[in-house]
């Protein structure tokens, strides 16, 4: 039995990567995901476990059918949640795609939304509510949008502060999940 303790982030990288340059080092949301590494590397009391670390590396022209796809999974059955980082430049990837799907509608996994371009619970709200502007962002990936009612999902800013507590709330662990719904701080 596997042990699911990592949180696995779920991030827009344009596809084919580009060997040349950078690579996905240059997307921004691969950034994101960068910075939750550096903010477990400098306190190691940040409540981060890197699915992705989980399992070895692959490279950027590796076969999506052969190896990646197979690795994202191995890395989503070795998880207990989804940091999934949603902004204006998210685009509906093949790899998003499949780890979004495979994520709630095969294991059941509490979704954990992080908006990059809002930097507080309030800029996220409008009457109390989530911002239309945020329920649209939702369109960028179609199969999160039919399915994240399966499953409860928290939608923060990019706040280290929030971020912390998300991750450590365990409404948001698949062990210990709440209802599904659509959950935010007040």
């Amino acid at each position: 039995m596997v042990t699911r303790t990592g949180n696995y982030c779920a991030f827009y990288v344009a596809e084919p990567f580009n060997p040349a340059a950078l690579g996905a080092h240059a997307t921004k949301d691969f950034c994101y995901y960068n910075l939750l590494r550096s903010w477990k590397g400098g306190d190691a009391t940040f409540p981060f476990s890197d699915a992705h670390a989980t399992t070895y590396s692959v490279r950027d022209g590796s076969d999506w059918e052969a190896t990646l796809k197979p690795r994202l999974r191995e890395r989503l059955r070795g998880s207990t949640n989804v940091v999934l980082f949603l902004g204006s430049t998210t685009v509906n990837s093949r790899a998003l795609r499949e780890e979004i799907d495979y994520a709630i509608n095969d294991q059941g996994l509490p979704v954990i939304v992080i908006y990059p371009e809002y930097d507080s619970k309030e800029s996220l709200l409008a009457n109390g509510s989530l911002k239309p502007a945020i329920r649209a962002l939702w369109d960028k990936i179609p199969v999160f949008k039919s399915s994240y009612l399966k499953i409860p999902t928290l939608h923060v800013p990019m706040k280290k502060d929030l971020i912390r507590i998300s991750l450590a709330d365990t409404k948001f662990s698949l062990a210990t999940k709440c209802d599904a719904a659509i959950y935010r701080y007040s």
